[in-house]
């Protein structure tokens, strides 16, 4: 099974390949075609991402030590990062998780292509995948 730190290396991988900050996004948004949707009962206040500049929602379920995330966001650029943060995060083990500098994420080289209004989208994503997996640790 990947680790945390072998995603993130993976998508730095890719992201390498592109020269212009604009296909890096692109990519991103690539990324959000294959968004899944939550059932709307899970669209709640407490999978609602506080924070996040459009709407989106994640949930975690602590399944045999692992946090399994799912979610959806409503702009292209939530459903893409939420894909890819979702592809790093979930099914790894909360010690795992907890474990990770979530500051490591810049080593894929598209953080500091976001606004500021999208980084803090991303800090507030980060912190409910740790509550989750704080959680799934107890």
């Amino acid at each position: 099974m990947e680790k945390i730190e072998e995603a993130v290396a993976r998508y730095a991988e890719d992201f390498a390949l592109f020269d212009d900050p604009n296909d890096k996004l692109e990519y991103i948004f690539d990324l959000g075609k294959k968004h899944t949707t939550l059932p709307e009962e899970l669209k709640n206040d407490s999978t609602f991402i506080v924070g996040c500049a459009s709407p989106a929602w994640l949930t975690g379920e602590c399944k045999d030590g692992r946090l399994i995330l799912n979610g959806e966001g409503t702009s292209e650029m939530a459903k893409g990062m939420i894909m890819l943060l979702m592809d790093i995060f979930s099914n790894k083990t909360a010690k795992e998780i907890l474990a990770f500098n979530p500051e490591d994420l810049s080593k894929m080289g598209i953080v500091e292509l976001l606004s500021p209004v999208r980084q803090q989208s991303l800090q507030s994503f980060l912190e409910k995948v740790y509550k989750y997996a704080k959680e799934c640790d107890s």
